[in-house]
């Protein structure tokens, strides 16, 4: 992973989720990448329904002046950088040395993450708060659905960079082999990787121990724990507990897509209720 995208605003999580993600960079010799979403000048109310906009972003960010949204994330993106001793560049540097690299654009998250995320390795949000948290929501489904890559989500307070022991939550899916590949990087870097098998495995797709084996082909030594699967988010958070994880890798899916839903089931529990960070994928 070299190329991690982080949006940027000026809010307290933010920060946090900044904080963090220079840790991973430095980590992982990574440049990091600050996006501010900049919205339109003009209201909602003179926005017709037909240019396709999110309402929810329109309702987030009508009434407020879109050039000092701009300075005051791009103030908090340099202050940040310039305390981790990253440099602010406005491209990459040719030896290959990790900068700090800001840009923004003009528009809606459903309109640039699907520009701007698919030319990064990983996307990071904060988790969205239990009551409010309406953007951040709003990021993390734009994230998970059309970044087209890993989204580490990130919970609202400050921690180090996670991944020194790494849980996967496994069922077979292709949502969960396409997180596996994705987060490669992460898992090969681990400290210890535990796999929970979340049930039965009886249906299609590749088995538990066959991704043990499989990640033993990149050098991955892996326990494997399997659950009975009555309460997968319960038996998963358990696991983490009892394996002292600071990272669970999981797939993602939404069951109806629809936008003003977030996603359901474990999905929903492991990104807005877990108290550890998530790195998920969606296929």
């Amino acid at each position: 992973m070299r190329v991690i995208l982080v949006p940027v605003a000026n809010r307290p999580e933010c920060a946090r989720a900044l904080e963090t993600s220079f840790d991973l960079a430095r980590r992982l010799s990574a440049d990091l990448v600050g996006c501010h979403i900049r919205p339109h000048r003009v209201s909602a109310r003179q926005i017709p329904v037909t240019a396709g906009l999110s309402p929810a972003w329109l309702a987030a960010s009508q009434g407020r002046n879109p050039e000092r949204l701009s300075r005051d994330a791009r103030e908090l993106f340099t202050r940040i950088a310039e305390r981790e001793a990253y440099p602010v560049a406005t491209r990459p540097r040719a030896d290959g040395r990790p900068v700090a690299i800001w840009y923004e654009r003009v528009g809606s998250p459903d309109r640039i993450m699907p520009i701007v995320g698919p030319l990064s390795d990983l996307v990071v949000v904060s988790r969205p708060a239990a009551r409010g948290g309406r953007l951040a929501r709003l990021f993390l489904m734009e994230a998970l659905l059309h970044s087209t890559r890993p989204v580490l989500v990130l919970p609202q307070r400050r921690l180090r960079a996670p991944g020194r022991r790494l849980v996967i939550a496994w069922n077979g899916s292709p949502e969960a082999s396409r997180a596996v590949a994705a987060g490669m990087p992460l898992i090969e870097a681990a400290d210890a990787v535990t796999i929970v098998a979340a049930g039965p495995e009886g249906g299609p797709g590749p088995k538990a121990a066959r991704l043990r084996r499989y990640l033993a082909h990149h050098g991955v030594r892996a326990d494997l724990v399997k659950t009975r699967g009555r309460d997968p988010a319960a038996e998963i958070e358990r696991a983490c507990e009892a394996a002292g994880a600071d990272l669970l890798l999981m797939g993602a899916y939404s069951r109806h897509r629809l936008r003003e839903r977030i996603f359901g089931g474990l999905t929903d529990h492991a990104l807005r209720r877990s108290r550890l960070p998530v790195l998920a994928s969606h296929a």
